[in-house]
């Protein structure tokens, strides 16, 4: 996530993300952990963007709607 969201969004996102598994895949709070890491926009692509999304296209079920290469 690019940097500047406060702790009280992180621990929202956790709580309806962690809402979501439960519901969607039927399992218990506790079989589910949310890990946050922080980067700096201008190091994204090369951080995130290409290892995470574009080297790893097959394990994407949500493609990011932007390209940062276009």
């Amino acid at each position: 996530m690019v940097t500047g969201r406060s702790r009280e969004q992180k621990d929202a996102l956790a709580v309806e993300l962690t809402r979501a598994v439960n519901s969607v895949l039927g399992c218990g709070e506790d079989a589910v952990s949310v890990a946050i890491e922080d980067f700096v926009a201008t190091s994204w692509v090369e951080r995130v963007y290409v290892p995470d999304i574009q080297d790893r296209a097959e394990l994407i079920y949500k493609k990011p709607g932007y390209d940062p290469f276009a």
